[in-house]
């Protein structure tokens, strides 16, 4: 698979560390005194800062993008598909950013359909710009993203070692150990979707818009259905051994995550909130445990529904044009349905 790093051109080192809780654990006095037990703690409080500044921080807030060029795939006709995605240095932090300046394509039109809602910490294979099969060697592809005050760029071209298909995909998706295939993960198939309803909506801010998704998949890549590593981290009651899961050194170069069909909608563009209902599975790479993401350790896929029908009811806060994307994934492969929705205040 390409080793290639996230952003083609970074401003600065990419740090994708988890983030780092440190915990302080209640001191046993039948073993040390008063006065000793305080002179440890200020030792504590003059060294954590330094340890975990060693390790490099994360940030909920306040940091910034790299456009990621993912590679290219060739279509059956000879023209070319040229896969973008993106890193957010935020763990929470959800940042707009609209076509233009900031946020634009070259040579050619600014707008290539790239997201303006960039969602918290690594979004692999987010989307991709069809070029024609002239599109020769060479030549480039540029998503330049600036935000407070850093560019950051990704030149997409038909370079051979960026060259990528659906094992790929899988294997940087952490579906699929890297590496390692055989003739049924070969025959992947993504899964097949159907929107149901109009692509191009109006609204009210406040009144909920209901949004059906159908999907079906052929149960290939298959799995547990759920995420935990070989060494446990869980108690005896099931729980979360905090201490132990810190300790745990990782064992992939990306991040596991649990195969099994599931359909998600998010914000794609769009100026404000929107509440989904229920609340949506995470889309974007939260490694954090018992999130709501299943590339999380906990996380268990639901069910589908029987009728193969996922109900949402999308609330927006603000007037606006909004692109909201149902995501279909079967842990591997995904496919996706946007819709587009002109939102106008209440009154």
């Amino acid at each position: 698979m390409p080793g290639h790093d996230p952003a083609a051109v970074p401003d600065a080192v990419l740090d994708v560390t988890p983030e780092v809780t440190v915990k302080t654990r209640r001191m046993n006095t039948r073993w040390m005194n008063t006065r000793s037990a305080w002179l440890l703690w200020a030792l504590v409080l003059l060294l954590i800062p330094r340890a975990v500044d060693a390790q490099g921080l994360t940030y909920s807030k306040g940091q910034t993008i790299s456009p990621a060029y993912e590679g290219w795939e060739k279509n059956a006709d000879g023209s070319y598909n040229l896969v973008f995605g993106y890193l957010n240095r935020n763990w929470d932090e959800e940042v707009n950013i609209p076509v233009g300046p900031d946020n634009q394509f070259s040579p050619g039109s600014t707008d290539q359909g790239q997201p303006t809602r960039f969602l918290p910490n690594r979004n692999r294979n987010t989307f991709s710009v069809r070029v024609s099969a002239d599109f020769e060697d060479g030549r480039e592809l540029v998503w330049t993203l600036r935000i407070r005050g850093e560019t950051n760029r990704a030149h997409a071209s038909l370079a051979p070692d960026y060259f990528i298909d659906n094992i790929v995909i899988m294997s940087e998706n952490g579906s699929i150990s890297a590496g390692f295939t055989d003739a049924r993960l070969r025959g992947n198939t993504p899964p097949v979707a159907e929107l149901e309803g109009r692509t191009e909506r109006r609204a009210r801010v406040g009144e909920p818009v209901t949004l059906v998704m159908k999907a079906s998949d052929d149960g290939i890549p298959g799995g547990s259905g759920f995420l935990f590593p070989s060494g446990s981290i869980l108690t005896d009651d099931g729980q979360l051994n905090l201490e132990a899961a810190l300790r745990r050194q990782p064992m992939l170069i990306v991040p596991g995550k649990v195969n099994g069909l599931h359909v998600s909608w998010f914000v794609y563009r769009g100026p404000g909130k929107v509440t989904f209902d229920p609340l949506q599975i995470e889309v974007w790479e939260d490694t954090r445990p018992y999130s709501n993401s299943p590339w999380s350790l906990g996380w268990v896929n639901p069910e589908p529904p029987e009728d193969g029908r996922w109900v949402v009811r999308a609330t927006f806060h603000e007037p606006g044009t909004y692109v909201l994307r149902g995501l279909v994934d079967d842990g591997g492969l995904s496919v996706y349905h946007d819709v587009t929705i002109e939102v106008t205040p209440l009154t």
